[in-house]
């Protein structure tokens, strides 16, 4: 009778909540990767080098850009995590993601992911045009093959990261017509090779000793290998920067200050700034250590600054 009159007397907070609705939903949209959306901005990247960025036109067709891209991504994470439940299902960390977690079934993840997979390129082709879409497909094919097995075969899991930031840089460009300078692709380049391989390095560094490292492939890279692969990226993205920023083009210069040049300061400091993180082996997610991290955001806002006085050329 005392433990009857004890349930009786349960507040609707102490009562088990009911499932909640929607579960498969949220499940899906956290599998989605929302914090991995700021990557996908880096479709802005063309046109704002080429000082297009602010028509009606740009704005809508960027916009429509970023959105087929985050659904080609969102597709690549789902097929991902649905091949991978198993052995997330013992990581103590990834154990936590939706389809290892029981939140959303494999087979559910495996038909979101190949549906978005194949409306996003032939919305694409209908509403951007055959050059966006061909690259949308690329990225597919590339990302399915880096999931099945190009994850597991050195320097190519790096070439293949590095490709995706890469793609999300000249997709803009592609979608507005907008012929892409070889300055400009080399520094996209090898500053994304720079970041990727940044991070490994930290992932090297911080799993150096212990038992069961996060990437399989990371005990094959040596922490010197991999340092030596962000320091020679560095050096030729500020390279790439310093000769797109010393050629003048025959553009005759009429601007107060010139601006151009000045922004390398801003950039090769970026990169410095963003090195100590590297070397202490602290480099995680880009958009982690750039947002996290007030002077480097302060340095970034000054690039963008001066970057945008140059294109207006004012």
């Amino acid at each position: 009778m005392t433990e009857t009159a004890v349930l009786r007397q349960r507040t609707p907070r102490e009562r088990p909540a009911p499932p909640r609705e929607g579960g498969l939903l949220t499940g899906l949209l956290r599998t989605a990767r929302p914090k991995q959306w700021i990557k996908n901005v880096l479709v802005i990247a063309a046109p704002a080098a080429a000082g297009e960025l602010f028509s009606r036109h740009a704005l809508i067709q960027l916009a429509l850009v970023f959105a087929l891209f985050t659904a080609c991504a969102a597709a690549v994470y789902l097929v991902n995590d649905a091949r991978d439940a198993d052995a997330d299902r013992a990581h103590p960390v990834k154990r936590h993601r939706p389809v290892a977690a029981g939140q959303v079934p494999v087979p559910v993840a495996y038909a979101v992911g190949g549906c978005l997979g194949v409306l996003a390129p032939t919305a694409a082709a209908w509403l951007c045009g055959p050059a966006v879409a061909a690259l949308l497909t690329a990225y597919l094919a590339m990302q399915l093959a880096y999931c099945i097995n190009l994850k597991h075969v050195l320097v190519v899991d790096l070439a293949v990261v590095t490709t995706g930031f890469l793609m999300r840089a000249v997709i803009g460009g592609l979608a507005l017509g907008i012929p892409l300078s070889r300055w400009f692709l080399i520094t996209t380049g090898f500053g994304a090779l720079f970041m990727v391989s940044a991070k490994r390095y930290s992932e090297a560094v911080q799993m150096a000793g212990k038992a069961g490292a996060t990437r399989a492939l990371l005990t094959e890279y040596t922490t010197g290998y991999l340092r030596f692969v962000w320091q020679l990226a560095a050096g030729v993205a500020v390279l790439g920067y310093c000769l797109w920023a010393m050629e003048e083009g025959g553009v005759p210069h009429t601007s107060v200050l010139p601006w151009r040049q000045l922004s390398m300061v801003a950039f090769i400091l970026a990169i410095l700034r963003y090195a100590v993180f590297a070397d202490r082996g602290t480099a995680g997610e880009p958009e982690d250590v750039v947002l996290r991290d007030r002077a480097l955001a302060l340095i970034g806002v000054a690039w963008v600054a001066m970057y945008g006085l140059a294109v207006a050329n004012w």
